[in-house]
């Protein structure tokens, strides 16, 4: 018999096991750190100094600290009790993101967090078909060099109209910028506005993505060397009938 549940790895009491309060306790612990998980960011790097008890994080690359600096990117991080607990993520695992007010999912196949995409079904069949509106957005945060391939991806399998993008800080070095794909950089706009607020609606012609596809944007003049972005995808995604 595994010591273990197979989902959340929760601890089970065992026949004639002493303090059995313990088990008890660390496996009510854990469903309270990973069920409607709230993390307060996952992009600060510094370790706290004064975490409250249960606040939790999801680790970035290059986060540091005593603890942190031995954990591995995209864990998830709970200070309790004074001391702190990791949990590596598994496929589909979902978690509200307190500083960016926004869902993000573990996608197992890429190994990183995924801003999860609210959806809306616009129809659905009797045998669990449906067609899907979504929208995706992500803030890319500190541009750097000649071009940034974001974290937003447009999904496998979905029909995109749209990605629009806001600067939201002031972007330096570069004196515009493109918003496209590989191969394609300026597909949803070109010599896209600097200034905080500028907006631009990159409207297309409804365009089939069979592979997950990364957004890029694409410096112009001079290399980025700061500001940021919020990206949203707008889309429409296809499901298949359950049945």
């Amino acid at each position: 018999m595994s010591q273990t549940s197979p989902t959340l790895e929760l601890p089970l009491v065992m026949p004639a096991q002493a303090q059995k309060h313990v088990t008890v306790n660390e496996a009510l612990l854990r469903l309270d750190a990973l069920v409607r998980t709230v993390v307060e960011s996952r992009s600060g790097t510094v370790q706290p100094l004064s975490p409250g008890n249960g606040e939790a994080w999801i680790l970035p690359e290059g986060a540091s600290g005593d603890d942190w600096s031995g954990f591995a990117v995209g864990d998830l991080v709970v200070h309790r009790d004074g001391a702190w607990t990791r949990y590596a993520p598994r496929d589909g695992w979902r978690v509200h993101v307190r500083d960016e007010a926004c869902e993000v999912v573990w996608a197992a196949m890429s190994g990183d967090w995924r801003t999860a995409s609210p959806t809306n079904v616009l129809a659905a069949g009797s045998h669990g078909a449906a067609t899907e509106a979504i929208v995706i957005e992500e803030a890319v945060s500190a541009l750097s060099g000649a071009s940034v391939v974001s974290p937003v991806v447009i999904p496998a399998r979905s029909v995109v109209f749209c990605v629009s993008v806001r600067t939201r800080e002031a972007i330096s070095g570069a004196s515009a910028f493109d918003c496209g794909i590989a191969g394609e950089t300026s597909k949803f706009g070109g010599s896209l506005g600097v200034a905080p607020g500028a907006v631009n609606l990159g409207v297309i012609g409804p365009t089939a993505f069979y592979a997950d596809t990364p957004i890029v944007l694409t410096a112009v003049g001079s290399d980025f060397t700061g500001g940021s972005v919020t990206l949203a995808i707008h889309a429409w995604r296809p499901v298949a009938p359950t049945a």
